[in-house]
């Protein structure tokens, strides 16, 4: 709701029951109503099961972006879930993901997807690549991707500051997805935790042993930590920090807006990765 507010979109998940998940959906779509213009409302599902059930029912509550939310979208499931949600649910867009390569971005985009989650192993609690070897730094990535892109692409991963926005937004992202620096929040999932040195909130990977477990999956194919990361509050502070921080990056590029924002991007070395921080302290 406070994503919406501002301009943003948040995704509702799939691991709830169908009538949880479509309650929020109708929420939502409340919300939508008391404002003037078009306001997306997205949900998650996944690429087997119940997702066409669980989709269709989405969109009858109000959701009109499905997110097809798999850790490996370069896969014959999501070609099949990206059809039949797209003849099911008309005039519904499909993000579908994740994927890291050029290949896996033409072949989704022939597939029908009209948006693309690019980013494989790069979030802050995940140990896909540690697990299994795969994976693409996060920038090779969006550059392989963007090289074939024809559809709007999602950065999701390894997102750690408005600067990393700023350089997603740069390679050609047209939205970025969040996880880490929106927990912690006030509306973020979980209970406040007091300790001895200040107020915390639980932190989860997706397919972490604690989010398996609270979600009642089998808890197998672990690829996700967990911790506890200090309470920072409302989350409209920490969004309106972040947009501080990109507009600024506009500035420094000569942008009065995002169309007009190209800026060069070098590599660089350890040395100058270090010196990019502060360091004096």
């Amino acid at each position: 709701s406070e994503l919406m507010d501002m301009g943003g979109i948040g995704c509702i998940h799939r691991f709830l029951s169908i009538a949880q998940q479509s309650e929020m959906m109708l929420k939502l779509k409340k919300k939508k109503e008391s404002s003037s213009i078009q306001l997306p409302i997205m949900a998650a599902v996944g690429a087997n099961g119940d997702f066409l059930e669980r989709a269709a029912e989405l969109v009858t509550n109000g959701a009109n972006i499905i997110l097809i939310d798999v850790a490996h979208g370069h896969h014959k499931n999501v070609k099949d879930a990206i059809a039949a949600i797209k003849s099911t649910c008309a005039g519904i867009d499909v993000i579908a993901g994740n994927i890291a390569t050029a290949k896996a971005a033409s072949d989704l985009q022939d597939w029908g997807a009209d948006a693309l989650r690019v980013g494989v192993g790069g979030g802050s609690l995940c140990t896909t690549r540690i697990k299994t070897g795969f994976g693409i730094p996060n920038v090779t990535c969006l550059q392989e991707v963007m090289r074939v892109a024809k559809v709007p692409v999602m950065a999701d991963g390894g997102i750690r500051s408005s600067g990393d926005i700023s350089k997603a937004l740069a390679l050609g992202s047209s939205t970025v997805m969040l996880g880490s620096l929106l927990a912690g929040t006030e509306e973020s999932p979980g209970a406040i935790i007091p300790q001895q040195n200040g107020l915390y909130k639980k932190y989860s990977g997706a397919a972490s042993f604690d989010t398996k477990v609270t979600h009642g999956q089998e808890t197998r194919n672990i690829e996700g930590e967990s911790t506890i990361i200090a309470y920072k509050g409302k989350v409209k502070a920490v969004l309106n920090g972040l947009l501080d921080g990109v507009r600024s990056a506009l500035s420094y590029a000569g942008a009065h807006n995002l169309k007009e924002y190209k800026p060069e991007y070098i590599q660089v070395t350890t040395a100058g990765l270090n010196e990019a921080k502060p360091h004096l302290l």
